[in-house]
């Protein structure tokens, strides 16, 4: 039987009419494709950049924080070091301003440009307040000028966290956008370092003075644990304990405010026994909270005795108007170990 004239050529353009649709569909799903790995990248290396400049203005935090807790230090050099921070911080400021956001997130970039600075000039008040304070004899009014401009720093933080982190999460859920982490950028780590009490007690110890009376109220300290490391035993005072001495040998202490005040500077020292001349080691938490418990840890203690009966000592100093000292030490029978 022929097949009707014209039959063919029918079935031949209706095969290349479906694979031209066809082409049309992956040709779109390819587009869509492009564009959504496109949108991807733009949000990711643009995170990525905020990631850098977050990190180094945190970076500023952790070395204004090591600076305030520093000992022996000067006045006009802490001051000096504060004014580096802040025009470095400056300098981050500025690169931000020189970046192009994603179109979606530009009001969040402005927010960041706002906490980088607001940085810059909380740490350059914070430079000339110390200068201003810096033939004071008032202890207290320094302390709450220097807190006012630490205060700055906190609200950063709160920015940072508020205004950009969780904003862009956001942008980024609406937008579609996974995979794409916001960074986190933190310039004081401990808020209750920005209290009048606190950055009095700094001021004390750069210009090398003490408050002239005991202060009033419950103060006191207390010593929680002791505990071997990478053992993780925890030692008794009542009786023997056997700890292994490997090269990552560190001592964990567990250190509670047992007073209903916020403490500054509580100094740690962990003494092992040894001829002729003992391992001393000391810590100091720089703030405590009322109730809180701290850890500090001892590494670096080179070669305790082996196999002989010893002993590990731990003593918290007693805080400004400490009535009970009885909990502040305790010394703990050991034998070290080769494993």
């Amino acid at each position: 039987m022929r097949t009707p004239q014209g039959f063919i050529p029918m079935l031949r353009l209706a095969g290349l009419i479906a694979f031209l649709i066809l082409a049309v569909i992956v040709l779109i799903f390819l587009l869509r494709g492009c564009a959504s790995s496109s949108k991807h990248s733009t949000y990711s290396n643009y995170m990525d950049k905020m990631r850098v400049i977050g990190g180094d203005s945190a970076q500023l935090g952790r070395q204004l924080n090591s600076a305030l807790a520093a000992t022996g230090i000067k006045e006009t050099d802490l001051e000096a070091r504060i004014k580096g921070f802040a025009a470095t911080q400056k300098q981050q400021a500025d690169q931000a301003k020189s970046l192009n956001p994603p179109g979606a997130l530009h009001t969040e970039h402005d927010h960041l440009i706002e906490v980088l600075t607001l940085r810059a000039s909380g740490l350059s008040r914070l430079a000339d307040a110390f200068a201003q304070t810096a033939t004071a004899k008032d202890a207290t009014s320094s302390g709450r000028l220097l807190a006012g401009q630490m205060r700055l720093l906190v609200a950063s933080d709160v920015i940072w966290d508020f205004y950009f982190r969780d904003a862009s999460k956001a942008v980024l859920q609406q937008q579609g956008v996974t995979n794409v982490n916001v960074p986190d950028s933190t310039m004081v780590a401990n808020p209750d370092l920005a209290s009048s009490t606190a950055m009095e007690s700094v001021w004390r110890r750069i210009h090398g003075t003490t408050a002239t009376s005991s202060p009033a109220g419950d103060h006191g300290s207390a010593l929680v644990s002791v505990t071997a490391l990478p053992d993780g035993k925890q030692l008794s005072a009542s009786g023997e304990n056997t700890v292994t001495a490997s090269t990552d040998l560190a001592f964990r202490v567990a250190v509670q405010d047992s007073g209903s005040f916020q403490e500054f500077d509580v100094k740690v020292t962990l003494t092992i026994a040894k001829t002729p001349t003992p391992i001393v080691k000391s810590k100091t938490i720089a703030i405590i909270n009322a109730g809180e418990t701290k850890t500090v840890v001892f590494t670096d203690l080179g070669a305790p005795p082996f196999g002989v009966p010893t002993t590990v000592k731990v003593d918290v100093q007693p805080v400004p108007g400490e009535k009970t000292i009885t909990n502040n030490s305790a010394e703990y029978k050991v034998i070290f170990s080769l494993g």
